[in-house]
């Protein structure tokens, strides 16, 4: 696949991503964050059941592959479930708005962490990182900034998405990328059972949120993390980020879209810096892997 088509799944992922804000949304006043992100990331997993089966098939007996496969989609697993749950716990506290802000940090955490791990990163990528902050700003949070418990909660869930980018990039190049998500979302659907358990929901409450919870799962979690895993096997971490960034700005969109939503000269303004970053991180020459 080249590398263009890559980047156009990474968009696909991140429209995708950002209408899925109005289910979080949604499905919090019936369920809690365990609950929620249990339900809908076990749906992620059945849904992509018919397309795993032949690829089971297709390496039976090759013990090493399956090992890649499962310690690859287990790492990928943990961190995103670490992600998702905080990720909804923190925007209960702070809102929406700051929350997606706030994890857009992990914009300038994946070139970081690429770094460590060996990458060359070029000045072209922490120009459109400082270009693409500055547009999520502008697109998330008003007039007044101040740190509380809630943001805490979303410092942290940045650095897991860090994290399970980087991830992927590392243990999903050798791999099927459906199968990869199939027991990534797998893994992290069982490590959100425990905590679904101790939040004990009511079975009616569940059913009133069916719908966005099936939404998240078949679509935000079967299709969108499934392409991401897809995509990024063709296009380089801290350039993935910049694509998967535009997440907060389809969240604007659909809002004003689906929900008759009026964005403001400064959010408009927010949205345009967000697509110029995008841009500016694939015209800009950056440095190369040296991994």
């Amino acid at each position: 696949m080249k590398e263009r088509n890559a980047l156009l799944l990474l968009l696909l992922t991140s429209l995708i991503w950002g209408l899925s804000f109005v289910a979080q949304s949604v499905s919090s006043e019936s369920v809690g964050p365990f609950t929620f992100n249990a339900i809908r990331l076990l749906i992620g997993a059945i849904v992509l059941i018919p397309f795993v089966i032949p690829v089971l098939r297709k390496h039976k007996g090759d013990r090493i592959y399956f090992k890649k496969l499962i310690k690859g989609g287990i790492v990928c697993g943990i961190c995103l479930a670490s992600a998702v749950v905080i990720q909804q716990i923190g925007v209960s506290y702070s809102g929406a708005g700051k929350g997606g802000f706030i994890t857009s940090l992990y914009i300038i955490l994946v070139p970081f962490f690429s770094i460590a791990l060996g990458s060359k990163i070029g000045k072209g990528i922490w120009l459109s990182a400082i270009i693409a902050l500055i547009g999520m700003y502008l697109l998330s949070i008003g007039e007044g900034f101040s740190i509380t418990k809630g943001d805490i909660y979303l410092i942290i869930c940045a650095i897991f998405f860090a994290f399970h980018i980087i991830a992927i990039d590392r243990l999903g190049k050798d791999v099927d990328g459906i199968a990869l998500s199939a027991v990534q979302f797998l893994s992290a659907g069982i490590l959100c059972i425990p905590g679904m358990i101790a939040e004990g929901p009511e079975l009616s409450a569940i059913t009133a949120a069916w719908l966005p919870i099936f939404y998240a799962g078949a679509f935000s979690c079967g299709i969108a993390y499934t392409l991401q895993v897809v995509g990024q096997r063709y296009v380089r971490p801290e350039h993935a980020v910049f694509a998967l960034s535009l997440e907060s700005v389809w969240a604007a969109i659909g809002g004003a879209l689906i929900l008759s939503e009026r964005l403001t000269p400064r959010e408009l303004a927010g949205c345009i810096l967000v697509f110029a970053a995008v841009l500016a991180a694939q015209l800009i020459p950056s440095g190369q892997s040296s991994t």
